[in-house]
């Protein structure tokens, strides 16, 4: 009788073991079908939990039973699922490729593009294979079951930083593109300081007036329907790059407002600026205008800070596993695949005609580059609408998982109340907003966080689980041997990343004190 309900409860998880992973010692402790198992019942005891607190680091206790979370079959279908991780991967890391490869140069780009999606994908197969084998398809969990409450910490703040610097990369956008917009529609020709054209005024005035209301709803599943738009919107921004590039000339014509400026000097200085101009006009058309294929400089180390900013989905990994239709770890990895390949298409293209059309001149956040020639053109005026809702929107989203962990990690064992719940949103939301206003680049979010919380969630924390939970592998065998080399890889990523963007950060902070 225990047999059979053991056996009906764990059809409810649903997933099809792999023929590496199906009868290894671990699978068989967690129940496994097909395999000799010891019967650990499974039950969920979260149904009465406030909608933030379930499916969302749960609470267990190793020491009773190895795994209690319920999980149903999942319904996602193959093409969903795709879809769904493509929009997890892709977001506002796109806007700073261009930056990235006009500082490595084309040629490194693409390699560092390409070894970067490869070890991505790498660390999904090596969280899928944990995931089967760990008997988890929670972040958190798997951190708590391979190194107890410090790996649900690393895993947890690693998540909280990368979200944090999501949001403050969408917030971003808002402070650079929504004053452009302002202008456009009131045929403003320049800003004079008005305060609704303000970046730093209006972003609060979004997020008090929309993305705070939005965040306190205890359920943001409603929002999920933005995803779509969402990725649709960079895809219509990877086709205006295109297409703009082969309407934007080489050199760049000279901003309105510099030539204004130029008119008012007297015309003896007039003359000289005139003949300055024509020298550097002719150095930018031999120099400027020719693609380089290898580039070393000071901003070359924030491109691989900006590709993992870029590539990391990997919260959302599991979670999409859960809801896959007929799943399996060879299917969900299928999916990774080509959710991968797509965003890397899309990836190389953005950078690649976004480099093409500014050359050194682009900007760390491509679509505010194309307001030194066209602030009030009609299809980039729509891209910027576009892109300035779909962001606006997905902020509550992303802010969701930090409140509930948060909650989790402060709160787990109280009972929901609006008074934390509300206090927690708006510290979060003021906290980013104090980000977006007092550091000066979007630049440095993309390089702190791509070269600290995502080398964890790439690099670090899937290769350290997989060594941990993975039991049926030795230490000496190849997978074990590729993971620790994965990890090892990620401390240098991560420590070498961060100590170079510190010391341009020191260097830069140097310069302006100087005067220069």
């Amino acid at each position: 009788m225990k047999q059979g309900v053991t056996k009906t409860e764990m059809s409810q998880f649903n997933i099809s073991p792999d023929e590496d992973s199906s009868c290894s010692s671990n699978s068989n402790e967690y129940g496994y079908p097909d395999c000799p198992v010891k019967k650990v019942p499974i039950s969920s005891q979260y149904q009465d939990m406030d909608p933030e607190s379930q499916n969302f680091l749960p609470d267990h206790h190793l020491g009773k039973k190895k795994y209690e979370t319920e999980y149903h079959a999942g319904t996602t279908s193959f093409g969903m699922s795709v879809f769904n991780l493509g929009n997890a991967i892709m977001g506002s890391g796109i806007l700073g490729l261009s930056y990235a490869m006009a500082n490595t140069g084309i040629a490194l780009f693409v390699i560092l593009l390409v070894a970067v999606s490869i070890f991505s994908l790498y660390s999904v197969h090596l969280l899928l294979k944990t995931a089967n084998e760990g008997g988890s398809l929670v972040y958190e969990q798997l951190g708590y079951k391979a190194f107890g409450m410090p790996g649900k910490l690393a895993a947890s703040c690693s998540i909280t930083m990368q979200n944090i610097g999501a949001m403050s990369s969408y917030l971003y956008i808002v402070k650079y593109e929504l004053p452009i917009v302002i202008q456009a529609f009131l045929g403003i020709k320049e800003n004079t300081g008005e305060w609704y054209i303000n970046g730093d005024y209006l972003v609060l005035l979004v997020s008090v007036v929309i993305i705070l209301p939005l965040s306190l709803t205890r359920n943001l599943g409603y929002l999920g329907y933005t995803s779509g738009f969402s990725l649709l919107c960079m895809v219509f921004f990877v086709i205006v790059v295109i297409y703009k590039k082969f309407q934007i000339p080489c050199p760049l014509p000279l901003e309105h407002d510099a030539v204004n400026m130029t008119l008012n000097h007297t015309l003896s200085h007039l003359s000289e600026e005139i003949h300055r101009r024509a020298e550097n006009a002719t150095v930018y058309q031999e120099d400027a205008c020719t693609p380089k294929y290898f580039v070393f400089n000071s901003q070359t180390v924030y491109a691989v800070p900006i590709l993992t900013f870029a590539f990391v989905c990997h919260p959302a990994i599991l979670p999409i596993y859960e809801e896959l239709k007929d799943r399996s770890r060879k299917r969900m990895q299928n999916v990774s695949n080509v959710s991968f390949f797509s965003m890397f298409v899309m990836y190389l293209l953005a950078a690649l005609f976004g480099y093409l059309t500014f050359s050194d001149n682009v900007e760390p956040e491509l679509l505010h580059t194309y307001s030194k020639v066209y602030k009030f053109d009609v299809v980039l005026l729509v891209v910027r609408l576009a892109v300035l809702t779909a962001v606006t929107l997905t902020v509550p989203v992303v802010l969701f998982p930090i409140r509930t962990s948060v909650n989790q990690l402060l709160c787990a064992s109280k009972e929901f109340s609006w008074i934390r719940h509300t206090i927690i949103t708006f510290l979060l939301l003021s906290g980013t907003n104090a980000l977006v206003i007092f550091v000066p680049t979007i630049r440095d979010i993309f390089g702190f966080i791509g070269a600290s919380a995502a080398a964890m969630l790439i690099f670090i924390l899937p290769s350290a689980f997989y060594i941990k939970l993975v039991k049926k592998e030795s230490m000496k065998s190849v997978q074990k041997i590729g993971a620790t080399i994965f990890l090892i890889s990620g401390f240098f990523v991560m420590l070498g990343s961060m100590t170079l963007i510190i010391l341009d950060w020191i260097h830069n902070s140097v310069g302006q004190a100087d005067g220069h």
